[in-house]
């Protein structure tokens, strides 16, 4: 049996993105309800309410040295799957959930540098 192996220095990015965008909804007023939440082979980065909206964000993070920024990694076909996932979100869970009346999906960049951490947050990024 081999021993586990380190999660990469991206999927530690990733994570600790994760929650710094956690972090700023529970700052915001919002009661995170779900990470990394799975729907078949679509899966959400964050799921959060607060009052009658729920809002379902993308978390992206870039190194210095990627050829486009972290809003525009955000392409057609992730849209598309954000959407699926969403409207599936929406059938299966929040439907039946009391109190919620809509559901917005935005989108958060997350940056590491100098020791800082800076998030910029988009609501209704995505359509």
């Amino acid at each position: 049996m081999s021993a586990p192996t380190a999660p990469s220095a991206r999927a530690v990015a990733g994570r600790n993105a994760e929650d710094a965008v956690a972090d700023y909804l529970i700052a915001g007023g919002y009661e995170l309800l779900a990470r990394n939440l799975r729907l078949g082979a679509l899966e959400l980065d964050l799921v959060a309410k607060r009052g009658p909206l729920v809002a379902v964000v993308e978390v992206r993070t870039r190194g210095a040295t990627a050829m486009q920024g972290p809003f525009e990694s955000v392409g057609g076909r992730k849209r598309a799957r954000l959407r699926k996932a969403v409207a599936r979100l929406w059938r299966e869970r929040l439907e039946a959930m009391g109190g919620v009346q809509r559901v917005r999906i935005d989108v958060a960049a997350v940056t590491f540098a100098e020791g800082k951490t800076s998030v910029e947050y988009v609501e209704g990024a995505i359509c």
